[in-house]
């Protein structure tokens, strides 16, 4: 594929412009408040516009261009998956769809060897949802607070961010608790081992007053993403697990940003050596060429609807678009060493390079992450660990997150910002020359951040 040249073309950047803001309603948004950047096209870990200016893209879109922009092999498979076999209905075996669930089978833990496949992560979240409560006859699902599944109804009632008040009823059967999170603990932790142990008495603590008999699954991030990218300290999700199988309750991993490569493993489960019942995916499964999720199912959950019909489906489950993309991206990434590659550079660059940066700006209280996926906490004071803005800020009061974005921005970098922090999570072909030109831009921005700490 010839590499991609920015030709300026603000007449047509302008157009482009003019029309997204008359007919596109855009999502988690005052629609007259916004001004999307008009993007002319994009390009491993970049994009531009239509002026010709380029951004490095520590976003990798919504994360989960793992693989980057326009990856040749998989460009290349939804032309030649295009040309054969554009769609076709889900009750039949095609071939891009059996191979696909065989490439994810392959590389999931344990026995989650069949695959349901999704339009994207909400609604995997809701058909994982809906299988451990008709295997288990039981209603309730307990999810965690600092945490996000999709936007769809159930899915954003499983949420517990902010995003979720505007359409939480308490009428889905959702029961929120505390999962481990030592920089911020609310088990008055000093150390990783009591966080740990804390947040599983916390937890089994919720299942015996909200009754075992009437849990279905617990869902969890293996690693929570929008909600902060928290890394769970080593035996907190074993301690699940075995909570789960004490209870009889299905456990539920959402790998839906953590999954296919994203922390320097295929998924985030074989982190921690953990085979959850039923795992949801999307995002990196194609790197969002083309929309796909789905739902990874053990033998047991699997034979639940062996001879009794599962209630549910979708007209576009297992589109062979974006299977086609799906095959590709998975032998790209094992071909061209991608997920190694995040794991080999989070570990000597990405991780090192945020935590210099700690040490010089006053206004980074906490840098944690894995793979090519980090997130750097700002704060005002770094003893209290006042955050640099509100929970949930808006306008005025998000000034200086606002501040600290526009100058990453000034500085060709494109940040993802949520709440009191940047996440850091370019593509998974990332090089270290683009994540030290990255590095470089942050430390710049990060200094506007410091203006503000007290």
């Amino acid at each position: 594929m010839t590499p991609q040249t920015p030709q300026p073309n603000p007449e047509a950047g302008a157009a482009v412009k003019a029309a997204d803001r008359a007919h596109v309603f855009h999502s988690w948004s005052a629609q007259e408040l916004i001004d999307p950047l008009a993007v002319a096209g994009a390009e491993g870990s970049y994009f531009w516009d239509y002026d010709g200016r380029r951004y490095l893209d520590f976003t990798s879109g919504l994360v989960y261009t793992n693989v980057g922009y326009q990856h040749p092999k998989v460009v290349a498979a939804i032309q030649e998956q295009a040309a054969r076999m554009t769609t076709f209905a889900p009750a039949f075996a095609v071939e891009a769809r059996s191979e696909a669930a065989r490439l994810i089978a392959e590389r999931t833990p344990g026995d989650l060897d069949k695959i349901f496949f999704t339009n994207g992560g909400a609604d995997a979240n809701e058909h994982a949802v809906r299988m451990a409560r008709l295997h288990t006859g039981r209603p309730k699902v307990l999810s965690a607070y600092r945490s996000y599944h999709g936007g769809t109804q159930q899915a954003i009632n499983l949420t517990g961010d902010p995003r979720r008040w505007a359409s939480d009823t308490a009428s889905q059967g959702v029961v929120h608790f505390w999962a481990p999170f030592l920089y911020r603990s609310r088990f008055y932790a000093e150390t990783e081992e009591q966080e740990c142990a804390r947040a599983l008495e916390h937890l089994e603590t919720t299942i015996t007053f909200e009754g075992p008999s009437t849990i279905a699954a617990i869902l969890l991030e293996t690693i929570p993403g929008t909600a902060g990218i928290m890394v769970p300290p080593a035996g907190y999700l074993a301690g699940v697990r075995e909570l789960c199988d004490k209870y009889g309750i299905v456990l539920i991993l959402d790998e839906v940003m953590a999954g296919f490569g994203r922390t320097g493993k295929w998924f985030a489960a074989d982190l921690y050596d953990v085979v959850p019942d039923l795992m949801t995916f999307a995002k990196g499964v194609n790197s969002g060429y083309v929309p796909l999720g789905g739902v990874a199912i053990s033998g047991a959950i699997a034979e639940t609807f062996g001879k009794r019909a599962y209630p549910g489906g979708l007209t576009y489950s297992g589109h062979p678009l974006a299977c086609a993309a799906a095959v590709a991206t998975i032998n790209a990434m094992e071909e061209e060493g991608i997920v190694e590659n995040a794991a080999r550079l989070g570990e000597t660059v990405l991780g090192p390079g945020l935590c210099e940066l700690a040490e010089r700006h006053p206004s980074v209280g906490d840098v944690r992450g894995v793979g090519m996926f980090w997130a750097v906490e700002l704060v005002r004071n770094r003893e209290t660990r006042e955050p640099l803005v509100p929970y949930n800020a808006a306008g005025e009061a998000n000034a200086p997150m606002a501040a600290f974005a526009a100058a990453a921005k000034e500085g060709g970098l494109w940040p993802f910002v949520n709440m009191n922090r940047t996440h850091v999570v370019p593509p998974c072909t990332v090089s270290e020359a683009e994540l030290k030109e990255g590095l470089a831009v942050l430390d710049a921005a990060l200094s506007v951040a410091d203006q503000h700490v007290e």
